[in-house]
């Protein structure tokens, strides 16, 4: 369809020449002599654009496009303004009031028609921009309700609850930087005696991220779990796995170039009557075990990512708790967290803020830590997922 022009001039002989310019242009053209029927014209015809005289009665020309710009309606219509008038101060005037441009009588014909055509392109990429945005904003919108969904689920997936065992106490904290992450852990209670333990951050942010999370998570609970072997020689048919060995499985299972993604974990073996624990990280942050007197030992043998696809061995660990003793383990996120100048929140403070809150019950001290990490930063969102879990031996 052609596109509108509304020609508002109180000179018929003004008119007649727009008309005779514009109308070889192949415009479909309106017009008004004064300032209020410009106005009805206008809301009658929507035009694409308007070509209006200054100087004019009933209404000038600056009180029409005060009042057209007013209108949501024409908030995008772009205004020439017609006038004899060649001061600065007057072109000024009109485009504070929302005019787009200005033309000066007597007219030039090449000044007219490419003043209109290029006012017209403009409204036009301004119309399919505003059109795009408005898609783009609704296809948002779409994603934000897919990531906040697929958050719930990850989310399903961290412990639901304390255990409710006699030989621990158990907390956590999981804040992620997006509305998805790539941190996961959880507990599993591999038989009567015997906790499996383990925390994973995959590399990167968002969606694929924590997919390999989510996959992660499925393959150490799956019926065919790594962290759990069949055995037919004698009861009770099922061997634990040791963690090198389920560290050696996942860093098979997961090779870089499959998902393009590589992670560290942590895994940990915990028997509640021996309160005996075995251990190994792929470059995970060591777990960090606080006795009652302050001191901390750190949980340091593994080997490197998950990823390597089988190239290099894992060691494993073993140590011995007591009563009173607290394991904690964590990613990353936390002693990376910035403040406003950039200062890491930083290992010293963290292990600091352990000692001073020994004597408090691990739920106090995973509330405390994270208090203390959130007020570092005043607030500040995380740039990288923050985990924390804490086991107290009873």
């Amino acid at each position: 369809m052609p596109e509108k022009i509304l020609v508002v001039d109180d000179n018929v002989v003004n008119r007649k020449l727009l008309f005779s310019i514009l109308k070889k242009e192949g415009y479909e053209l309106l017009e008004a002599s004064d300032g209020e029927e410009a106005i009805e014209v206008a809301v009658q015809g929507q035009p694409d654009l308007i070509l209006l005289d200054i100087m004019m009665p009933k209404k000038d020309g600056y009180e029409v496009c005060r009042e057209l710009k007013s209108d949501e309606r024409f908030a995008a219509v772009p205004i020439i303004f017609l006038s004899a008038k060649a001061e600065t101060k007057d072109k000024i005037k009109g485009l504070e009031l929302g005019g787009a441009d200005y033309v000066t009588k007597p007219f030039d014909r090449g000044e007219v028609v490419a003043r209109c055509h290029a006012q017209l392109k403009i409204r036009d990429l301004t119309k399919r921009l505003t059109l795009a945005n408005r898609d783009l904003l609704e296809k948002q919108r779409l994603i934000d309700e897919d990531l906040k969904a697929a958050a719930e689920i990850q989310r399903s997936l961290l412990p639901q609850e304390y255990p409710n065992v006699d030989i621990m106490d158990v907390a956590w904290k999981f804040m992620p930087c997006q509305s998805i992450g790539g941190d996961i852990f959880n507990l599993i209670r591999l038989d009567e005696d015997n906790w499996g333990i383990y925390m994973v951050d995959v590399s990167g942010h968002g969606v694929p991220s924590a997919l390999v999370a989510v996959s992660v998570t499925q393959m150490m609970h799956s019926s065919k779990s790594v962290i759990l072997k069949r055995s037919i020689d004698h009861p009770p048919h099922y061997q634990i796995v040791a963690p090198p060995e389920v560290l050696d499985k996942l860093d098979r299972e997961y090779p870089i170039e499959r998902f393009d993604k590589f992670f560290p974990i942590t895994y940990i073996v915990l028997n509640g009557q021996s309160k005996r624990i075995l251990y190994s990280n792929a470059a995970h942050p060591p777990p960090v075990l606080l006795h009652p007197d302050g001191t901390l030992e750190f949980l340091d043998k593994g080997g490197t990512i998950i990823g390597m696809g089988g190239a290099l061995p894992f060691e494993g660990g073993e140590n011995q708790l007591r009563a009173g003793d607290k394991l904690f383990i964590y990613t990353d996120g936390i002693v990376e967290y910035q403040d406003e100048d950039g200062n890491f929140y930083g290992e010293d403070r963290f292990f600091d803020e352990m000692k001073k809150l020994k004597d408090e019950p691990i739920s106090s001290m995973i509330d405390g830590v994270i208090a203390s990490v959130m007020d570092f930063g005043k607030n500040n969102e995380p740039q990288d997922d923050i985990s924390l879990l804490g086991v107290e031996i009873r």
